[in-house]
């Protein structure tokens, strides 16, 4: 299979799966659902993970 037509056939899905009722409506529900803790822990994972990208570019890209 070419990668355009995987890449097709990939974006094909995507657009059926946000169109259903059920991923819609999880959607719409998420931010009642997301307790303080549970944001904590996104924001933490999310600067660690900048923070190793930082450093993995300081490594990469020389002065």
């Amino acid at each position: 299979m070419s990668p355009i037509r995987t890449a097709a056939t990939v974006i094909g899905v995507a657009v059926a799966v946000a169109r259903h009722p059920m991923v819609r409506a999880a959607v719409r529900a998420a931010p009642l659902l997301i307790t303080p803790k549970m944001r904590a822990a996104a924001t933490e994972a999310t600067l660690e993970t900048a923070f190793r990208a930082g450093a993995l570019a300081r490594k990469i890209a020389r002065r």
